[in-house]
């Protein structure tokens, strides 16, 4: 049943490069509501095409986009699901050709969301067309998400479905997002780390006030904040605000035995990003960092001069934007409630403003799905995937674990060196390709369940 799928995505491989790029080439820019409904009518089209029932849903912000194939009795029904929308382009001029312009150029495509999200879940749809077109059904049912706000923190997705539960019922979620490892190994991701981001705000005088006249008389707004962030977190590593890890799960025995089977080349890191050591606390090995503990990070700090040379000034006020990494069973609302409190007990006068936070996931690994994911990435790549128990990034899978309670995992198709989010995005050819043959395959064993 799917030795004639992958024949037929080899001969085809052209026309869906042709077609991804056509379809990158459409601006749908979440941030500043550029081209998301003429994209949402788009997919709606090609998701028809294909041969699923599909429709673009209103919700207050960007419309999402839900195709649906449940002509498999008895087979389990899987969510796919990705984002159409993409970051702004910006700086424009540090790209090489224009960013909705698809370019080819040493084996990739570049354009802006070809690697983020595009290009990934395009390769989710012809997956699907692939075995509609060879046999005319799919091995499993399918119910395809896509989703017009995650590049801008998905602010209305657990709404979305938590009031159509029942349109969005199904066994397990699969997301293709992210990147393979570097050593260009698949890697099978079963979480994802929350995220709570906010500010801290000090003033002082009413203006900027000369530093020998007010020096030592002004209240210092910068040395307020300096003085907070130090009593937040300390040299070692620790954050020190009450409670802050009064509910982190540690990891498992299964956890720690797929972490420790990830390659790394701590030296040929601390090269690439010019470091002599990682972070406090030293001894923490690198994976664990990155799946297994929250995080405190200073974002921006902007108060007072910053051009050339020297202006003796006092500043009148100062902020710093932070985020936490949450791992579970984290919540923003918990932590970013702890952090409030602490400034009001250390700093009263420094003003605490919450932004927007997104809950961390997290799907065991004994997951009776997990074997059938492992074999189609296998049968269609010809290695076996690295098991991520957690990934130190965030996405909306909080919105599949814990609202519709089923299974969440990410099966990555993009290159290492995407650089998504940045100038020259791109989409490696054969990680397109892969990611056709490894969702076609996926399909495939999960109906053989």
């Amino acid at each position: 049943m799917l030795n004639p799928v992958f024949e037929r995505i080899e001969a085809k491989q052209a026309v869906f490069i042709q077609r991804l790029m056509d379809y990158v080439r459409h601006p749908s820019i979440s941030a500043h509501n550029i081209g998301i409904r003429e994209v949402s009518q788009i997919l709606v089209e090609m998701l028809t095409r294909i041969g699923l029932e599909t429709a673009a849903i209103p919700t207050a912000g960007h419309p999402m986009v839900i195709g649906r194939w449940e002509k498999a009795p008895g087979a389990p029904t899987v969510l796919l699901y990705g984002h159409y929308d993409v970051q702004p382009p910006d700086p424009l001029d540090e790209w090489i050709s224009p960013p909705f312009e698809p370019t080819i150029r040493d084996g990739r495509i570049y354009a802006r969301g070809v690697g983020d999200n595009k290009g990934q879940h395009f390769a989710q749809m012809m997956a699907l067309e692939s075995h509609l077109a060879v046999h005319g059904k799919l091995p499993c049912n399918v119910i395809f998400l896509l989703e017009g706000e995650e590049e801008i923190g998905s602010p209305h997705i657990a709404d979305f479905v938590q009031a159509h539960r029942d349109l969005l019922k199904a066994d397990l979620v699969i997301t293709a997002d992210g990147h393979v490892h570097n050593t260009g190994t698949p890697v099978l991701k079963y979480g994802v780390r929350g995220v709570a981001s906010f500010e801290l705000r000090a003033r002082g005088a009413n203006r900027d006030v000369h530093s020998g006249n007010f020096g030592g008389v002004v209240p210092n707004p910068i040395w307020e904040l300096v003085h907070l962030l130090a009593s937040m977190k300390n040299s070692r590593g620790e954050v020190t605000i009450d409670g802050f890890y009064d509910h982190v799960i540690p990891p498992t025995p299964l956890e720690k035995k797929a972490v420790s089977r990830l390659p790394v080349d701590l030296e040929a890191i601390k090269a690439e990003l010019d470091l002599d050591e990682l972070d406090q606390p030293i001894e923490r090995p690198f994976y664990d960092r990155l799946m297994f503990h929250p995080t405190f990070t200073l974002n921006g700090f902007h108060g007072g001069y910053g051009g050339p040379g020297s202006k003796t000034v006092l500043p009148h006020e100062a902020v710093v934007k932070c985020d936490i990494r949450l791992v579970e069973a984290q919540t923003p609302e918990e932590i970013l409630g702890k952090i409030k409190r602490h400034v009001e007990r250390v700093a009263p006068g420094v003003q605490f403003v919450p932004l927007d936070g997104m809950l961390p996931s997290k799907t065991p690994m004994d997951s009776p799905f997990a074997e059938p994911l492992r074999k189609g990435i296998y049968s269609a790549q010809g290695v076996a995937p690295l098991e991520y128990p957690c990934t130190g990034g965030s996405l909306p899978d909080y919105v599949f674990t814990k609202i519709l309670k089923i299974p969440a995992f990410v099966t990555p198709y993009g290159n290492a060196d995407e650089s998504n989010h940045a100038p020259n995005e791109n989409l490696a050819l054969d990680c397109f390709v892969n990611g056709i043959r490894t969702g076609a395959a996926i399909l495939a064993y999960l109906g053989a369940m």
